[in-house]
């Protein structure tokens, strides 16, 4: 069984930035591809960037050039960095692998 543990999430100013972390309990955590989901009130859970396990990243079009995803295999983690907030991104953040989802984190763009 997998854990996947998100922190980071909080209340920003427009403009601001945060730094999400997702550890992941598994022991083989290098192999596998992960991902960053949110869901806004009212919609769809929606991806917004995934790594491979090569390191290789892609990005919804709403957060390219502003958010970067990366990975750190000796801590297993994965960290989305996420500059230039604007209000449209208030949502839950998730993370996941496969079938594994975290609790998710809130963060939450206003002035």
């Amino acid at each position: 069984q997998v854990q996947l543990v998100e922190s980071g999430g909080g209340l920003v100013e427009p403009g601001g930035s945060l730094l999400l972390s997702c550890v992941d309990s598994g022991n083989i955590f290098s192999i596998f591809d992960h991902e960053w989901y949110r869901q806004a009130p009212g919609k769809q859970r929606e991806l917004v960037a995934h790594i491979s396990s090569r390191g290789e990243t892609n990005y919804a079009d709403s957060v390219k050039g502003r958010f970067t995803i990366s990975r750190d295999n000796a801590r297993n983690t994965i960290y989305l960095q996420m500059n230039s907030l604007k209000p449209e991104d208030t949502a839950v953040y998730y993370c996941n692998e496969g079938r594994y989802w975290g609790q998710g984190t809130q963060v939450t763009v206003s002035s």
